[in-house]
């Protein structure tokens, strides 16, 4: 042992064979020399002599020997197993539940590893490396307040170690505290200035703040650091956008394209950037992007057909229309389904579960599924809803606007919608303040209800329309006098029945707003400075939906002022209410 610690192999091979000659079960002697074979590469002799140590004494720290051998010549599954012998043999050990974690990784198993490490750092409270292990873990798999949690004992432990302080505050950014990523952020940059990650991540926590003055500094120091660092590029150019400094965004992505061309992401964000300004042959084009971008989690149909892109003739054909993105993209987008239609082929349509019952009555449809069918269908070619206005060449001037194209619903739903609300002796205005928390934009869109609180006091009958609500605006609600029959709402088809059953839906950017519009009801939709790409720039009206109104934010980009129009508006409105109607 002494000659194998001092680097003298070939001296510490003639110890073990003067042993071994000996005694040739002598273990110690026989696991000696396995690591001496280890060392040499000798991978299969590593394992002959570990094996045998084992068989003549099985001791812990031969199965971990044994399992490296095994994890060197990539028999992960049986290294694994032997790690797992050394575990069960000495369970109180740290050193075998550290290799478990460590091949665990390997094997992409991060619940595993977790529990691997977890176990470590009960046995070993101070290992900084089993906190550390933890903490990533943690951050990968979405736990993030248990990974803020471990990041800070790892931080307790080795303090001003700057990746544990910029992971910490990647782990608040994922949690929505933004104040709090951005005072870690800060500090890992006041720990290594330099580091052109940092001053990025500053930039994005910035951003997310609404700061983007702040951020566009943080995002040009990122660049004097690595001049060649793409995200930045696209990063600086959303800051850019919200403050609707468009040239100098596209500007941005010209640049990027020259350091990192066809990047699917880039090219996904400057074909929504194309679009919101009207540019729609390019913006619908790009668009296409969204397979392969990394900002997106589509889920990508593999079908042996051809894809329909407006190229080929469909009549006669049967094609597969699917779903690809969410409900409100679904319901603006079915409006070409009947054009499809009417080109002469025969139309399928797969939609999400939600929407099925709704669309299954849309005109020009011959079967529409489920998402989740697993019926097997037959059909020549297909489009992704998504994708139809590329296929039929849309300009903002050739927008297919027809005041209604959702199927109506039938009589005696509107009839149990008119019994459940009562006398019609007011104007009904149905609400929703907020939409799906996990949207990327949703701090930009949705609203507390208590934000709608000045429009309550007018003479008006308010019904919600908000499916899910959110804890603080459970007691809101509940004071409000707002009418709340969403218990009722199981599915698209009762919430369309209950919108032709008002007279307005004021509303953020949500899949009502698409469903409000679609059945030509008046809908008013409050926008941020910066809305999504469908509802464009500086006008009140939509080109896709003509019963819609819209209410943006002017630049200081805060809902009073825009609920104050919208106030007055509905003031008007109300006061124009028939008289006959009150009685």
């Amino acid at each position: 042992m002494q000659h194998l610690r001092a680097g003298r192999h070939l001296d510490a091979q003639l110890c073990c064979q003067q042993v071994l000659a000996v005694d040739p079960n002598h273990a110690d002697s026989l696991h000696l020399m396995g690591l001496l074979s280890l060392q040499a590469e000798q991978h299969d002799l590593a394992m002959e002599w570990i094996a045998h140590a084992i068989r003549c004494d099985p001791q812990p720290q031969y199965f971990l020997s044994l399992g490296t051998a095994l994890q060197r010549q990539g028999r992960l599954e049986e290294a694994l197993k032997t790690f797992g012998k050394a575990a069960q043999l000495t369970p109180d050990a740290a050193e075998p539940w550290r290799r478990l974690g460590d091949l665990l990784g390997e094997l992409k198993r991060p619940s595993d590893a977790l529990v691997a490490f977890q176990r470590l750092l009960r046995l070993d409270p101070g290992n900084w490396e089993a906190a550390d292990k933890c903490a990533s873990l943690f951050l990968q798999l979405g736990r993030l307040e248990e990974a803020v949690s471990h990041f800070g004992l790892c931080d307790q432990m080795q303090p001003g170690r700057v990746a544990t302080v910029k992971m910490r505050a990647l782990a608040l950014f994922g949690l929505q505290r933004f104040e709090e990523s951005l005072a870690e952020t800060r500090r890992a940059c006041a720990l290594e200035p330099a580091d052109a990650d940092i001053c990025n991540n500053l930039g994005v926590v910035l951003r997310r703040l609404g700061r983007e003055e702040e951020a566009l500094p943080w995002f040009d120091r990122a660049l004097e650091l690595r001049p060649n660092f793409p995200a930045v590029f696209t990063n600086k150019a959303f800051a850019l956008t919200q403050l609707h400094r468009f040239s100098e965004a596209f500007a941005l992505y010209d640049a990027s394209d020259a350091i990192d061309p066809g990047n699917a992401d880039v090219e996904w964000s400057r074909a929504l950037l194309h679009l919101s300004t009207g540019n729609f042959e390019a913006g619908w084009a790009g668009r296409e992007a969204r397979w392969k971008a990394s900002c997106l989690s589509m889920t990508n149909f593999k079908f042996n057909e051809p894809l329909w892109l407006g190229k080929q003739s469909v009549a006669g054909k049967t094609i597969l229309i699917h779903v690809d993105e969410g409900f409100g993209d679904t319901i603006q987008f079915a409006r070409y389904v009947p054009m499809v239609a009417a080109l002469g082929a025969r139309v399928i349509l797969i939609v999400s579960d939600a929407l099925q019952p709704l669309l299954s009555e849309l005109t020009g449809v011959s079967e529409c599924h489920p998402l989740s069918t697993d019926k097997l269908l037959a059909f020549d070619m297909y489009c992704p809803i998504s994708s139809l206005p590329l296929a039929f060449g849309t300009r903002l001037e050739t927008i297919p606007a027809a005041t209604s194209y959702l199927p109506m619903p039938t009589k005696s739903r509107l009839q149990a919608w008119e019994h459940r609300l009562g006398p019609h002796d007011r104007l009904r205005v149905g609400l929703v303040w907020s939409g799906n928390p996990k949207h990327k934009d949703d701090h930009n869109r949705s609203l507390a209800l208590r934000m709608l609180s000045p429009l309550l006091d007018l003479d008006a009958s308010f019904v919600s329309l908000q499916k899910e609500l959110r804890p603080g605006d459970v007691a809101t609600l509940r004071d409000s006098g707002i009418v709340d029959l969403t218990a009722d709402l199981t599915n698209f088809v009762e919430t369309a029945a209950l919108v032709c059953c008002l007279d307005l839906v004021i509303t953020v950017d949500t899949s009502v707003a698409h469903l409000a519009a679609a059945l030509g009801r008046p809908t008013w939709i409050l926008l941020p400075y910066k809305p999504d790409y469908r509802w464009l720039l500086d006008r009140d009206d939509s080109p896709w939906y003509p019963t819609v109104r819209l209410f943006r934010q002017t630049k200081t980009r805060e809902y009073a002022g825009v609920i104050d129009r919208v106030r007055a508006e509905l003031g008007a409105r109300t006061a124009a209410w028939p008289e006959h109607a009150r009685r």
